[in-house]
Formats: C-alpha cells, structure tokens, sequence
C-alpha cells in the first residue's frame, strides 16, 4: 500500500486545491470575543462527519485553530469552568 492509497488518520486533509476531502461544512453560530490584544471566534460547526467547535485565535493577523467534537462539549466546558473557578480563588504570584 502507498502513501495515496492509505485513509487518513487523524484531522482534516486537504487537496493541492484546497477544497475539504470531508465535504462542506455549514455554520451553525458564531460568537466573537475581544481579550486584552486577542480575538476568539467561536463557530459551532456541522460536516458529513459530525458537529463540532472551531475554536480560532487571531493575534495580529496569526491564526490558530482548535477543534473539539461535539461529543465532547460538555466535558471541554467542565474543564474551562474549574480552570476559570481557579484562576478566580488563587491569588496571583507576587500580589496579596
């Protein structure tokens, strides 16, 4: 078996032209919040293979994306409340 007859394992590809090997993808909701010099857009999204959340950073122009699937959400959020309920009860190093 090649290189090109092998499924791909893990992510999104991509043909040399661009287009998704996974189909369209159609939006759902966007959210777009401004933090100190950063924006984050949220966009719940659907594909042939699924819904999920594109999570995407952009600094200055510099992008970063991450995905969580949709069967995911709940714990992904669980995660981000203890870290926030964290950050609120722990007093910053060097101050007090």
């Amino acid at each position: 078996m090649t290189s090109d007859d092998r499924p791909p394992t893990t992510g999104h590809r991509y043909s040399s032209g661009g287009s998704k090997a996974y189909g369209e993808e159609s939006t759902l909701r966007t959210e777009k919040i401004q933090i100190e010099r950063k924006t984050f857009l949220f966009a719940l999204k659907e594909n042939p293979r699924g819904r999920f959340l594109r999570i995407t950073e952009d600094v200055n122009g510099r992008r970063d994306s991450v995905i969580v699937p949709s069967t995911g959400l709940e714990e992904f959020v669980r995660v981000v409340d203890a870290m926030a309920r964290e950050s609120a009860n722990t007093p910053i190093q060097g101050e007090a």
